[in-house]
């Protein structure tokens, strides 16, 4: 069995590789599709693999998805952030620095889950319980305080709000993966065809040993401060993610410096994939579509899961930073050779392909998922050129959560 677990792993962390460098490719995608397979098969495989397979990937695609985000411009909803810190040290040829700093944050990130779990098992059953009637108000507090931060305050209202009535619609819709076609339209197709029309010339990168690449110990402390403060919250409040709590945390730590952001941003990442994986077994509850893929996989949580769990998420963890800061490297040497609009186009292509095939089984299911795939592509591609943070896009998920818990 240990040798199937390690094979398991290994594949995750290729599976979580691929969904990292290539934009638009969610592991939501994944899981959705490897869910599929395990109830439509007659594979002998225990489901511990699979959700080994899910884990490893997962911690994965929180190293690798900055690769893209900050060399390409084509980031998924939990690492757009990095653009314009990652984008500005890119054109100073810089890029690799800018990577190497959000695998930083995502191996310290590590060690924060280690320390947090504890609490997580010991007060988080009693914390949720005393808070779950309020969740509604937290949740609408948050994005007050998101909004109110912003320059645009009313463009960025009114994002929030017709991207909280397309969340609604599409939650309400009679197909069988509603978030398929609205996430992958928000977070992916929407960047890809942005990405296709923006030809910036990258100038030639540069790149220094790692050990010259530092943090100095006050960058390093504020960064691990904000990361700790703000990222468990996100763990087990539903409709909040890594960019809201990075958000938060640059916010309350006054962060301001790049390397101090992409630090941030690169343990808020992990940080949250892995403490959802926690809070699964800690209150039952799952805040990411890979912890929702494992819960599925295992519906009944034990100790040494637990463990494994946490084994699964150090191991995958560490091997993904060596290979990060590798695949890095060679996408600072040959960046000028990536023929990225024919890749971005091809992407677009197939995630049309799998909306269709695995929204519904009706032809009038699949039309309506292709429906909520174009209306939230538009609204992704509007929020980019008005200037918007796709942070607000979030209202998707947040506005049906919060009217969930408040009616």
């Amino acid at each position: 069995m240990i040798l199937e677990l390690i094979v398991a792993l290994l594949v995750g962390i290729l599976a979580g590789t691929l969904t990292g460098l290539t934009p638009g490719i969610h592991i939501n995608l994944i899981s959705v599709m490897l869910l599929s397979y395990v109830y439509t098969s007659t594979n002998s495989f225990p489901p511990t693999l699979f959700a080994v397979f899910i884990i490893s990937m997962a911690v994965t695609h929180t190293f690798v998805d900055f690769i893209p985000s900050i060399f390409l411009g084509a980031p998924e909803e939990d690492s757009f952030l990095s653009i314009l810190p990652g984008h500005q040290l890119l054109l100073e040829g810089k890029g690799y620095d800018a990577v190497v700093y959000t695998a930083y944050g995502s191996i310290i990130a590590l060690f924060i889950i280690l320390l947090l779990t504890p609490l997580f098992l010991g007060f988080l059953p009693s914390f949720y319980s005393l808070i779950q009637k309020s969740i509604g108000i937290i949740l609408i507090l948050v994005s007050l305080f998101l909004i109110l931060s912003e320059e645009k305050k009313l463009a960025s209202l009114i994002i929030f709000i017709l991207s909280g009535f397309l969340g609604i619609a599409s939650l309400t819709l009679n197909i069988k993966e509603p978030l398929l076609p609205l996430l992958t339209g928000l977070f992916g197709a929407s960047t890809l065809i942005i990405s296709i029309k923006q030809k910036t010339k990258i100038p030639e990168q540069k790149i220094m040993p790692i050990k010259y690449i530092i943090l100095n110990k006050t960058d390093m402390v504020k960064g691990f401060c904000a990361s700790v403060f703000s990222a468990p919250f996100t763990s087990f409040l539903p409709g909040l993610g890594s960019s809201q709590s990075a958000i938060i945390g640059k916010q309350l730590f006054n962060i301001k410096d790049q390397k101090q952001f992409l630090f941030l941003l690169g343990a808020i990442n992990t940080i949250v994939m892995g403490l959802s994986f926690i809070t699964l077994y800690s209150i039952n509850k799952t805040r990411t579509g890979a912890a929702v893929a494992v819960s599925q996989l295992m519906p009944e949580l034990t100790t040494s899961n637990l463990i494994l769990i946490l084994t699964i998420i150090i191991s995958s963890g560490i091997i993904s930073f060596f290979l990060t800061i590798a695949l890095a490297k060679f996408t600072a040497k040959n960046i000028n050779k990536i023929k990225y609009e024919k890749l971005s186009f091809f992407i677009i292509i197939f995630l049309i392909i799998v909306i269709f095939l695995f929204s519904d089984f009706t032809i009038q299911g699949k039309i309506i998922a292709l429906t909520v795939f174009i209306t939230s592509t538009s609204l992704g591609i509007f929020t980019i050129l008005s200037g918007i943070k796709r942070i607000h896009l979030m209202g998707a998920l947040i506005i049906p959560t919060i009217l969930f818990h408040v009616f």
